[in-house]
């Protein structure tokens, strides 16, 4: 069972998201729970506990924190991830969807339709950079790596 069965975001010290942001985040759980690879990586001659497993994200300190237990909530592991790597294309995110956002109110379905094309390129880059990030400490498919980067955007905003 290499799956995320629960996922929280720890809002300790986040400001409140907008409207999109909160359905973003909404979404995203959603999408995670119905379909996610998830899988923990042997450590030398140690194999992880088995999933499902539970997934609290949170920032503390100014780093991201993927904390990690089994689904009956007993803790597996922690792992602490800079942000640094995060900040340019997450930047970049927040400004295509405002873009986005924005668009859908006024603009005509073709521009609308390459404003969601470059978002979903950008968004595709933040999920390649924290599948890097992630190497070693949890294996994650592309659409998992999707819908984890969108929780770190809503993170970020706080």
């Amino acid at each position: 069972m290499t799956r995320l069965c629960h996922i929280e975001i720890d809002e300790r010290g986040l400001a409140r998201p907008t409207p999109e942001i909160e359905q973003e985040r909404r979404v995203a759980i959603f999408d995670l729970l119905e379909d996610n690879s998830f899988a923990l990586p042997a450590k030398g001659d140690r194999t992880p506990p088995p999933g499902p497993y539970r997934l609290q994200l949170a920032i503390r300190d100014g780093r991201l924190v993927f904390d990690v237990a089994q689904e009956d909530a007993t803790k597996i592991t922690e792992f602490i991830l800079s942000l640094g790597p995060f900040r340019q294309v997450v930047k970049d995110y927040f400004q295509i969807c405002e873009s986005y956002f924005d668009a859908v109110k006024r603009l005509p379905p073709s521009q609308i339709e390459a404003i969601d094309m470059a978002r979903r390129g950008i968004h595709n880059e933040g999920a390649r950079v924290l599948q890097e990030r992630l190497e070693g400490k949890a294996d994650v498919d592309i659409d998992t790596a999707r819908r984890l980067f969108t929780l770190i955007c809503v993170l970020h905003w706080g």
